[in-house]
């Protein structure tokens, strides 16, 4: 049975529709909360994926957050191993951070319901694919990683052109969230810190044109998220091709 380990960061931020199906799909899940064990050390060698969830800090926070510095090492690691990797936002920077691109504060922050636009390499990719040419999706994000010089760019939205990465056959950087469905949606705009962050970003929309937005919109992303979510998982099972990376420094 393949083994998954996740990485979270806060209570908040959870695998959402993802956990559902890595454990319908047969593998187990072991999660590393790095808000309750911020001195974990997991062994990544004994796993046969890896997903990185989101969360408010940044990759910029390293000396404060010690564990950010654990996360970009193991993310590493899989990569030499070419096990599948799937980064969501906050992943998905630390992701591209490791393959040697920048991360960015934008200039207004994405907070709810987006058009993403695929790239001709996006609407072909064996993982996002199903996603076609356009799709809703669910964002919260002020910051976003750059393009890798070594990956292939798959989506991209209006407000922000980098909004998907592919690096080799199996490591996936996603800025959006495929992973919300309702009530998760509802507790991030319920959460203190999250509503704060919505009311001082200078968007057009509130609160109750998002919870609008998510009636019409939520059930069409679930629908695809499940088919790329099914396609990444197929990665977990596919016999590993190691990469060789620069050596870097993460400190």
């Amino acid at each position: 049975m393949p083994r998954i380990l996740v990485f979270q960061h806060v209570a908040a931020e959870p695998l959402g529709t993802l956990d559902p199906l890595i454990r319908r799909r047969g593998h187990r899940i072991r999660f590393v909360n790095f808000e309750r064990e911020p001195h974990a050390q997991p062994n990544v060698d004994r796993y046969r994926g890896l997903v990185v969830l989101g969360g408010p800090m940044n990759v910029e926070e390293r000396d404060a957050r010690p564990h950010l510095l654990t996360e970009l090492r193991a993310i590493e690691r899989m990569l030499e191993l070419g096990r599948p990797v799937l980064g969501i936002c906050l992943g998905a920077q630390l992701l591209a951070h490791v393959l040697g691109a920048p991360v960015r504060r934008i200039e207004r922050p994405e907070i709810g319901w987006y058009p993403l636009l695929t790239t001709e390499a996006g609407q072909a990719d064996p993982v996002l694919a199903p996603l076609g040419a356009a799709a809703p999706v669910f964002q919260w994000h002020g910051r976003h990683f750059e393009v890798p010089s070594t990956a292939v760019h798959l989506a991209r939205t209006d407000s922000c052109e980098q909004q998907a990465f592919r690096y080799g056959d199996s490591a996936y950087g996603f800025q959006f969230h495929l992973e919300m469905d309702a009530p998760l949606i509802e507790r991030w705009l319920a959460t203190p810190a999250y509503r704060d962050e919505l009311a001082a970003s200078g968007l057009p929309h509130d609160d109750a044109a998002i919870r609008a937005l998510t009636q019409t919109r939520i059930a069409p992303m679930q629908a695809q998220a499940e088919a790329v979510f099914n396609n990444f998982l197929d990665l977990v099972g596919r016999p590993e091709r190691r990469f060789v990376l620069p050596s870097r420094e993460f400190g």
